[in-house]
């Protein structure tokens, strides 16, 4: 049984994202700040639940040493915590990127760094970051400047990772989503068709693939995951 790591689990991508890791039969580790959308996994054994502060790199590096302790080995992180923030270069001041640098960079970094190493000594692992289409068009990007600024840059982490453990098997990922299918999107969008859109558990399925025997071939990718949208 392969043990994940799921962060940003009580959201709406976290959640089926946890369902289909569990349904697959993996070990799952559920990391959030609360877990009122995760009760059908509360009595399953392969699930448990922490409240991390993944802003925190002391105490989120605790957290890791805690789950390899228990564990013994971790296969995969799947690092989903992130914000968001609207505004162009001119609108925008110093404290919203730092807040989003916060909330879409370091909470990614502060998992996957004390991983790393882990990682290499297991000889795999798997990194799966969630990057966003703002990120790479600056068409999209121009009036979101904090949060495409600051989702750009796990793409390159992902980069100096796979650069870094070239030739071994592991390997970090970096899924970019269109807009999601949530109820919130669907309400701030009523004019746009959401069968256009993504679906969580389409999201999932692929972030599944990528932990999976069938992903083990691949390397350095880049998963563009749009449907019509």
């Amino acid at each position: 049984m392969k043990t994940v790591i799921i962060t940003g689990a009580n959201g709406n991508l976290g959640t089926a994202t946890v369902k289909k890791f569990l349904d697959e039969g993996y070990a799952v580790v559920a990391v959030d700040g609360k877990n009122d959308h995760l009760e059908f996994a509360l009595g399953n054994g392969s699930f448990e639940f922490s409240t991390v502060n993944l802003t925190n790199e002391t105490e989120t590096e605790d957290f890791i040493k805690t789950v390899l302790s228990k564990h013994g080995k971790v296969d995969a992180a799947l690092m989903l915590v992130g914000g968001f923030a609207m505004g162009n270069v001119t609108a925008t001041h110093g404290t919203v990127i730092q807040k989003q640098f916060s909330l879409n960079f370091e909470t990614a970094y502060f998992v996957a760094r004390p991983l790393i190493e882990h990682m290499q000594q297991n000889g795999y692992g798997r990194l799966v970051f969630v990057g966003a289409r703002p990120a790479i068009n600056p068409a999209q990007g121009k009036d979101l400047i904090a949060y495409a600024l600051t989702k750009s840059l796990l793409f390159k982490l992902a980069d100096f990772i796979n650069e870094e453990n070239k030739g071994t098997n592991i390997v970090a990922s970096v899924i970019v989503p269109s807009t999601i299918d949530t109820a919130i999107n669907r309400k701030s969008m009523p004019e746009v068709n959401p069968n256009d859109w993504v679906k969580p558990e389409q999201l999932a399925g692929v972030m599944e693939f990528i932990c999976s025997d069938k992903g083990l071939p691949i390397r350095e990718p880049i998963y563009k995951v749009y449907n019509n949208a």
